[in-house]
């Protein structure tokens, strides 16, 4: 088998909250390898969201080795992993993160732009038509519905053509008829460009469609299947 693209070792997550310091991942030992699709599933509070910020560099971890794309995350410095991320990672939050003061096709097409891809309007539109929102391009987030955001969310992830897609409850916010279509259009994305996917969910259904789904309870994994 070839190398994994994300690969943790014995990693400890703790952050200082009001009470002190509270250790939120426990000695988590975890490959991903390319083209799988790996659900994290477990209880709220159980670390999954943690742990995928972990894999993408959004979080630093306290102990342990992250390795993603054959690179040290530790050894990184901000702009370093700023920029493995644009150029390797597509990332989809609950909550959109749309920028508010920008259309549908400036929020899929800035980091084309921030990548320096010259065409970046073009593919943002291909991206777009792909999720079924051509129509909606020139809309701002405050004119699209929930489901609708989330596809731009989608298209956005998409756009730069990820090694690696991370979604974080991507159907959360959702009603199960909309979080259905998102699913489907989930994997379309990880088929038509090839992307290893990693997603955390609540959702079974979401989950039956993964190739591996780990399981973790108070910060520890609890099944790896």
């Amino acid at each position: 088998m070839s190398s994994p693209l994300l690969s943790l070792t014995d990693v400890t997550l703790s952050l200082e909250g009001n009470a002190g310091l509270v250790r939120i991942l426990h000695g988590i030992t975890l490959d991903v390898h390319k083209a799988e699709t790996l659900g994290l599933i477990g209880p709220s509070g159980s670390g999954k969201s943690s742990l995928l910020m972990l894999m993408g560099g959004l979080e630093r971890a306290t102990a342990g080795q992250v390795m993603a794309m054959g690179n040290d995350l530790s050894l990184m410095n901000e702009d370093q992993l700023a920029r493995l991320r644009r150029e390797n990672f597509g990332v989809v939050f609950q909550s959109f993160h749309l920028i508010p003061t920008m259309t549908a096709l400036e929020n899929v097409a800035t980091p084309l732009e921030l990548a320096g891809v010259a065409n970046a309007y073009e593919r943002a539109q291909e991206e777009l038509l792909a999720v079924g929102l051509a129509s909606r391009s020139g809309h701002y987030p405050s004119q699209l519905s929930g489901g609708e955001q989330q596809r731009v969310a989608l298209a956005r992830a998409a756009a730069t053509r990820p090694a690696i897609i991370l979604a974080d409850e991507p159907t959360g916010n959702l009603d199960s008829t909309t979080g259905a279509s998102i699913i489907e259009l989930l994997f379309d994305l990880r088929d038509r460009h090839g992307a290893t996917l990693v997603l955390v969910t609540h959702d079974p259904e979401l989950a039956r469609r993964c190739d591996r789904v780990v399981s973790l309870r108070d910060g520890r994994v609890e099944v790896a299947a």
